[in-house]
């Protein structure tokens, strides 16, 4: 008699659950909720306009954006 080869199937990995990423730091409870990124994006720009669209300011239009949020938040 001919043997038979039994030939067995081979699984396929399940992939891999994504990993947990790390939590970014969160603004204090206070002022969390009252501003968003977009907001102080959209603020920072119009400072951008307001200076003639000069380049080369735009951390101090971020801050100076952030600044004036946290104040109308308070």
């Amino acid at each position: 008699m001919a043997e038979t080869v039994k030939k067995t199937k081979s699984k396929a990995k399940a992939p891999s659950k994504p990993r947990k990423t790390t939590s970014k730091k969160k603004l204090p409870a206070t002022n969390q909720t009252s501003m968003s990124h977009e907001e102080v994006a959209m603020l920072a720009h119009r400072f951008f306009a307001e200076r003639g669209y000069q380049h080369g300011h735009h951390e101090e239009d971020w801050l100076r954006a952030e600044q004036e949020l946290r104040g109308l938040a308070s």
